[in-house]
C-alpha cells in the first residue's frame, strides 16, 4: 500500500520557523480561493496567506512589511463544502495564532474568525474572504438613485392631531380619545394600534401636552389603517428604505417619505460571495452544509444593517424615523434574506416557497428600524425570475407602451423582460459570472485599479486602456502618475466585454472566438499558451493576458443570454426589438456598441440601446413612495408569461448559434452599417487560419422558405 501523503505540523513550533514536515510521497499543493475576487491557485503547505494573495494578485493591504502589527491583512477562513470549487475549507486548514498575532489580538483587538494573513499560513485547501471593510481600493459599487420624480402616496401617512384631555365626566382611555381624533381629523374609517405602543401611549400625550403626530400604515386596499408609531407634538419627516438584494452587490437608498428626496445612497457587496459566486453554487453550499441556509441569511442581514448604518450617517437621520422599507432581489437571494430554504429553486420545477408580495414588520427578521416599521417585499416572476425583475419591469414599464422593448439585467444569472402593452413575456439565463471578472486569468471585480475601457489598433495590434480611478488612456501623458496609487491590476467586466469585442473587430479572434495564432508573427501581442494563443494587454508586473479560455469564457456568457433573448422573441412572433434597456450597476457600463458586436444583444438602432442604470432600486423606490405602483406590479406579475429555457427545444440551437461573433445565422444589419466589421474567418483550435467560409441561411432566409412552403 502506497504512503500517505501528511503533513505534519510539529508541536511547540516557533512563529517565524514553523516546522512542516511532508511525508516522502508527492503532496497536491493546496487550493487556495479569496474571494470576492474569485482567485485561485495552487500553493506549498507553509506558504503565508499574504504571499498567496500576492502572486495571484489579489489585493491585500499590508503596510507594516509583514510584522503583524498594522492589522490591515485581515482575512476570514469560510468553513464548508464548496462543491462547485470542489474545496473543502476549514480553519484546521491554516496554521494557529502564533505569538506575533496573538501580542497583536490582545493589544489591538482581532474580531473573530479574522486572522491576520502575513501570519497565518496555509496547510490544506481554503477559500479565503478578504473583508472589503479592509481594502482601501474596494470593490466600487455604482448603483446610485437616478433623478426621476415619483408621485408620492406611501403606505406611510404622518397625522398630527390634537387631543382632548382627560374629563371625569367622559371616562374614556387616552388611547381611545386619540383614537377619535384621527379618524375624524384625517377620514379614517377604522383604525387598529401596535400592540407595543399601548404602554406608550399615555407618557408621550403628556409629553405632547395633549398634541401627537401618529405614522399611520395602509397599504393594501382593507379598510382599517394601523398606527405603526406614534410621536408627542408635531413631527415633520418619516424615512423609508428602497434596497435592492444583487448576488454580487447590495445598494440602498434612504428615502424621505414625505418629500421624495433619496437622503443618501450606499452600497456594499453581498457578502455571500464567500459562499458561491453564482446563484447554484450557494444553493449546493446550502445542501451540503447544514447551517449553510442560516450562515448566508445572517450574512446578508448583517451586509443590510450595516447599509442602514451607513446611509443614517449619511444622511443624518435616526433609525427610529424609518418607518417602511421595500426590498427587491433575485429569488435565492430572496429566500435566504426572508430565512427560507432556497433549495427546490435548485432544480426543477423551481419552485418557489412564495411568490407573492410580502408584507411583513421589519422587526420579524432582526432589522433593526423603528419598532413599528414595515417590510415589502415586490413578487418574484418565477423561480429564476425575481424580485428584482418585477422591479425593473416597474421601473421601465414596457407594459405601458406599444413599442417592442427588451430589459436586460446582467448578472450571474441575466434576467430577461420582452414586451409590450399587448403582452410581456420573461425568462432567465445562466450567464454565470464571467461578465463580472470571475473565472477570468486576469478579472476582477470592478475596483480602483481595474481596466474598464479598451481599445486596439487594426494595423499594429496595439491596445490602449483607461482604468477606474482615472480618466486618462494607457497612451496618454501622466497616466502612469494618476494611477500610482492603484496600480492597473486586473480587468472587470466591462473591460471584458470590450478587449474581446476588439479583439474581434481588429482580426486576432475569428468569428469562432479562436485567436489566429499566425499574427504572432506580426505583433508581439500574440503569444503561442500550449496549443492555444494568448494576447497581451498589459506587459509589466502584474501581467494581464487574454487567454483562450478567456475568450470562450465570455462566448459561453454571451451566448447564454442571447439564446434567451431568441425564445422570447420567437414567442413574441418578432424579428427585431424596438428599444433596448440595459439594467443593474453592470449594465450601466457596458457600451451598446460592443455589446452589439460581440452578440450579447440583438441588433438593434444603436441610438435606442441605452443603460437605465439600477433599474431595481428605480422600481424598489417607486413601490416605496406610492403604494399605487405596488398594486400595478402586482397586476402586471400575474400577467407575465415566464419562459423556462431549460425546457425549451431550441434553446441549445440557439445557444450554439450564438457563440459566434456577433451570431452564426442572424443578421445585424444595423450594427453592419455603423460598425465595419471584420472580414469573416476561421481559424482552427491550434490557431491556425483558413478560408472564409459562407455565413449560414439567415432568419430571413428561413421565414421566407416557410412562406414559400
Amino acid at each position: 500500500m502506497a504512503d500517505a501523503a501528511v503533513a505534519v505540523v510539529k508541536p511547540g513550533w516557533a512563529e517565524d520557523k514553523r516546522a512542516i514536515v511532508n511525508s516522502p510521497a508527492n503532496i497536491t499543493d493546496p487550493l487556495v480561493l479569496f474571494m470576492p475576487s474569485g482567485k485561485r491557485g495552487r500553493f506549498p503547505v507553509g506558504t503565508p496567506v499574504l504571499d498567496a494573495a500576492r502572486q495571484l494578485g489579489v489585493y491585500v493591504e499590508s503596510v507594516c512589511g509583514g510584522r503583524a502589527t498594522c492589522g490591515r491583512c485581515q482575512i476570514e477562513v469560510q468553513e464548508g463544502n464548496f462543491a462547485k470549487h470542489k474545496i473543502v475549507s476549514s480553519n484546521d486548514h491554516i496554521t494557529p495564532k502564533g505569538a506575533k498575532e496573538e501580542r497583536y489580538e490582545r493589544v489591538r483587538g482581532l474580531p473573530e474568525p479574522r486572522r491576520l494573513s502575513c501570519s497565518a499560513q496555509i496547510l490544506g485547501d481554503l477559500v479565503i474572504d478578504v473583508p472589503q471593510d479592509t481594502v482601501i481600493n474596494a470593490q466600487t459599487i455604482r448603483k446610485d438613485a437616478d433623478t426621476r420624480v415619483i408621485a408620492r402616496d406611501s403606505a406611510i401617512r404622518m397625522c398630527y392631531v390634537e387631543i382632548e384631555e382627560p374629563d371625569m365626566h367622559k371616562p374614556l382611555g387616552d388611547l381611545d380619545r386619540l383614537k377619535i381624533a384621527l379618524m375624524h381629523d384625517w377620514g379614517l374609517k377604522s383604525l387598529d394600534f401596535d400592540f407595543y405602543l399601548l404602554p406608550q401611549v399615555q407618557g408621550i400625550l403628556r409629553k405632547g401636552n395633549w398634541t401627537a403626530t401618529a405614522a399611520i400604515y395602509k397599504d393594501a386596499d382593507s379598510e382599517t389603517a394601523r398606527v405603526v408609531a406614534l410621536w408627542p407634538g408635531l413631527k415633520n419627516e418619516a424615512y423609508g428604505l428602497a434596497c435592492d438584494i444583487g448576488s454580487t452587490t447590495i445598494a440602498m437608498h434612504l428615502v424621505s417619505l414625505l418629500s421624495g428626496r433619496v437622503a443618501a445612497s450606499s452600497g456594499t457587496s453581498n457578502p455571500q460571495i464567500r459562499f458561491g459566486e453564482d446563484l447554484m453554487s450557494r444553493v449546493s453550499y446550502v445542501m451540503m452544509n447544514p447551517d449553510g441556509r442560516e450562515g448566508m441569511t445572517v450574512a446578508v442581514r448583517e451586509a443590510i444593517s450595516g447599509l442602514v448604518d451607513k446611509v443614517c450617517a449619511e444622511g443624518n437621520v435616526q433609525r427610529n424615523d424609518i418607518l417602511d422599507s421595500v426590498f427587491v432581489g433575485n429569488p435565492i437571494m430572496h429566500h435566504l434574506f426572508l430565512g427560507i430554504d432556497p433549495t427546490e429553486l435548485g432544480g426543477a420545477p423551481f419552485a418557489l416557497a412564495v411568490s407573492g408580495a410580502v408584507h411583513i414588520k421589519a422587526s420579524d427578521i432582526g432589522l433593526k428600524l423603528n419598532q413599528g416599521a414595515r417590510l415589502y417585499m415586490l413578487p418574484c416572476i418565477a423561480g429564476h425570475v425575481g424580485a428584482d425583475a418585477a422591479a425593473v419591469t416597474l421601473s421601465e414599464g414596457p407594459h405601458r407602451q406599444d413599442e417592442m422593448m427588451l430589459i436586460v439585467d446582467v448578472g450571474t444569472n441575466a434576467e430577461i423582460v420582452l414586451g409590450n402593452r399587448a403582452r410581456v413575456v420573461a425568462a432567465s439565463s445562466p450567464t454565470g459570472p464571467a461578465f463580472e471578472g470571475a473565472e477570468i486569468s486576469g478579472g476582477q471585480r470592478a475596483a480602483p485599479g481595474a481596466i474598464e475601457r479598451v481599445r486596439i489598433d487594426p494595423d499594429t495590434l496595439e491596445p490602449k486602456y483607461r482604468v477606474i480611478g482615472s480618466e486618462l488612456w494607457s497612451d496618454e501623458p501622466g497616466f502612469l502618475d494618476s494611477v500610482q496609487a492603484t496600480g492597473v491590476t486586473g480587468i472587470c467586466g466591462s473591460g471584458i466585454i470590450e478587449v474581446v469585442a476588439e479583439m474581434y473587430l481588429a482580426g486576432i479572434i475569428s468569428e469562432d472566438g479562436v485567436i489566429d495564432g499566425g499574427l504572432s508573427a506580426r505583433s508581439p501581442r500574440v503569444t503561442a499558451n500550449g496549443r492555444t494563443f494568448s494576447y497581451v494587454l498589459k506587459e509589466g508586473e502584474p501581467k494581464i493576458t487574454i487567454t483562450q479560455t478567456d475568450v470562450r469564457a465570455i462566448q459561453l456568457a454571451k451566448a447564454a443570454l442571447y439564446a434567451g433573448t431568441k425564445l422570447l422573441m420567437e414567442k413574441q412572433n418578432t424579428e427585431h426589438v424596438d428599444r433596448i434597456h440595459f439594467a443593474g450597476a453592470f449594465g450601466s457600463f457596458i457600451d451598446p456598441k460592443y455589446a452589439m458586436v460581440l452578440g450579447l444583444i440583438p441588433d438593434c438602432d444603436l441610438d435606442k440601446v441605452s443603460a437605465v442604470g439600477n433599474a431595481a432600486g428605480a422600481g424598489a423606490r417607486m413601490a416605496l413612495l406610492n403604494r399605487g405602483y405596488r398594486r400595478e406590479i402586482e397586476d402586471t406579475v400575474s400577467k407575465i408569461e415566464k419562459i423556462e429555457t431549460a425546457l425549451e427545444p431550441k434553446f441549445q440551437e440557439h445557444f450554439v448559434y450564438a457563440m459566434a461573433l456577433p451570431n452564426k445565422v442572424d443578421p445585424f444589419p444595423k450594427l453592419s452599417a455603423a460598425v465595419k466589421l471584420p472580414p469573416r474567418k476561421t481559424v482552427s483550435e491550434d490557431g491556425v487560419a483558413g478560408d472564409a467560409t459562407p455565413r449560414r441561411r439567415s432568419r430571413e432566409g428561413h421565414a421566407a422558405r416557410r412562406g414559400r412552403e
